[in-house]
């Protein structure tokens, strides 16, 4: 009896059908998320359970969930981070993960790009006031000459620091476990976590919600960091105290903030209600071209798994 596949995906073949005409070729049978959204537990429970093979979004997957997904063989993450998934439980349960590291490298580094750039020339900023037809300027700043703090050097933490060194950046970086032979080659400074908070203009971070791994910029952390600076955040909601964040911004300690991603989403709280703030909705990585090779790159993981 063949395997069968569940795509947990809110969408899936949205903008280009290679993902579907590769599993209808496989000859496996499959079925897709019809709700159009993200899973809870009970529904990934409720639609996973009689599969072999799932091809996962952020949906939850922590023990209580794999516990109860007795066929399932493989999870294959369409995108990088597997912080949804409990590792522990799938290896014990003897659920191979896979996921599409190097396909989301590229997406997220020119979002975060652009976001810089949003912040420092404050285009949303403008856009708003003109959108209330007023003719109104304040200055912005040059990314030349800045200093610029990378939390996190992994895939795309590295490829943002190599992009705002041609930019002209002074760039520094934190990490667990840096690679020193690549800072040295691309001249980015290696230090502590607590220095670059202190010593930057602005902050990007590029972190995981690994346990080994953890980040947070909290109250403390945020209360630390340079007056009149920028923090950027395209990596886990949860490595920002939102609320702290709210509080440095209203009264100016930090300059301005991007976040794409948010401790709960859809996200509708009070940052919304400040103009120094830009928000999108979690769409790092979707652009048209990386979408589509992600969600094929998730299904040839899966089929190559479940051999």
């Amino acid at each position: 009896m063949k395997p069968k596949i569940f795509v947990a995906l809110s969408t899936f073949a949205e903008f280009g059908d290679a993902p579907l005409k590769l599993l209808d070729k496989s000859g496996i049978e499959y079925s897709l998320n019809t709700l159009g959204r993200r899973l809870v537990r009970e529904e990934t429970v409720e639609m996973g359970r009689d599969y072999e093979g799932i091809i996962a979004g952020v949906e939850p997957y922590d023990d209580y969930v794999l516990d109860r997904l007795p066929r399932l063989r493989c999870i294959s993450r369409c995108g990088v981070g597997v912080d949804n998934i409990a590792l522990e439980k799938a290896k014990k349960n003897g659920i191979v993960v896979r996921n599409t590291p190097d396909v989301v490298v590229l997406p997220v580094v020119e979002l975060t790009i652009a976001m810089i750039f949003d912040l420092l020339r404050k285009l949303s900023y403008h856009t708003s006031l003109l959108r209330s037809k007023r003719w109104e300027k304040k200055a912005g700043n040059l990314l030349t000459g800045k200093t610029v703090g990378v939390v996190g050097l992994g895939r795309i933490g590295k490829r943002v620091a190599e992009t705002l060194k041609k930019l002209d950046a002074d760039v520094c970086g934190a990490d667990l476990f840096p690679d020193l032979d690549w800072a040295k080659r691309v001249g980015v400074r290696i230090i502590s976590t607590e220095s670059l908070l202190s010593e930057c203009d602005l902050v990007s971070i590029h972190v995981s919600l690994l346990a080994d791994q953890r980040f947070v910029l909290g109250q403390k952390e945020i209360a630390s960091m340079r007056e009149g600076s920028f923090v950027v955040n395209v990596s886990r909601g949860g490595v920002i105290d939102e609320n702290a964040l709210y509080n440095a911004l209203k009264v100016h300690h930090l300059e301005g903030a991007a976040l794409d991603v948010f401790q709960e989403e859809p996200y509708t709280g009070p940052l919304c209600d400040l103009d120094n703030v830009v928000l999108t909705p979690h769409l790092a990585t979707l652009t048209r071209e990386s979408r589509v090779q992600m969600e094929t790159e998730a299904v040839e993981n899966l089929l190559d798994a479940l051999k």
